[in-house]
């Protein structure tokens, strides 16, 4: 499938800012098509009267915990998008993400079967389980499908976290999967696959917080990072 200059949204954390930054610009570097790229501020949705969950979650380990499920809204239900989290370094063109897709689909996702062992996450952030644990954090959404408009904002604003996570308002039928390199989870798909990553994931923490420094694949973050500063300062 082309499509034409496709939009990526990235989630935002405060906490994180770095890992946005080096993500946007893993993305950017990595692209042989032209791209937007869009951040998930929650200050901003807020403002604009988009987001309404004001009573924090305390099972929401990030800001953009359930901002994500606005994307086809903020799409205006049309075209195809892609949601992932900030703490993503990109290694492969992404052009390649949209070749395998089928307007039959409403996301597409990797679908992991992912039980991880640590009892806490980045700066000590308890792990919580439940089915389809990581699958919403990399989402492909074909925005027009008419599934994807019961993502309005009532609906993204008070459903629980398990609907939204698990895509509940979707057919299983209805949920594509693509490539686990594009949603490679560092510390724990390596485990049973010897091939090179399109995307690390990682989900457990990255080199951005100092107790994370020795995790997979902490040197390609961090030579990204020192790009993204030559360049910034240069």
């Amino acid at each position: 499938m082309v499509i034409d200059k496709p939009t990526f949204f990235i989630g935002y954390d405060s906490k994180e800012d770095i890992a946005y930054r080096v993500c946007k610009q893993s993305l950017i570097k990595n692209s042989s098509i032209k791209i937007n790229i869009l951040s998930l501020k929650l200050h901003e949705l807020i403002s604009k009267g988009c987001y309404k969950r004001y009573k924090r979650d305390p099972l929401a380990s990030t800001e953009f915990t359930y901002s994500r499920f606005l994307v086809p809204h903020l799409m205006g239900f049309k075209g195809w998008a892609v949601f992932c989290d900030c703490d993503f370094l990109f290694l492969e063109d992404v052009s390649k993400l949209f070749k395998t897709l089928s307007n039959d689909k409403a996301v597409y996702c990797v679908q992991h079967d992912y039980k991880p062992k640590e009892k806490f996450k980045m700066d000590g952030q308890q792990q919580t389980l439940y089915p389809r644990k990581n699958w919403s954090s990399f989402i492909v959404f074909n925005c027009a499908h008419p599934s994807n408009r019961e993502l309005n904002m009532e609906t993204v604003n008070s459903q629980s976290g398990s609907y939204l996570h698990q895509f509940k308002w979707l057919k299983d039928s209805e949920i594509g999967a693509i490539d686990e390199r594009w949603n490679w989870l560092e510390g724990w798909t390596s485990n049973y696959s010897n091939k090179k990553p399109f995307a690390v994931h990682y989900t457990r923490g990255g080199p951005w917080f100092e107790e994370w420094q020795h995790v997979e694949f902490a040197k390609e973050w961090v030579n990204e990072r020192d790009l993204y500063i030559k360049n910034k300062f240069n």
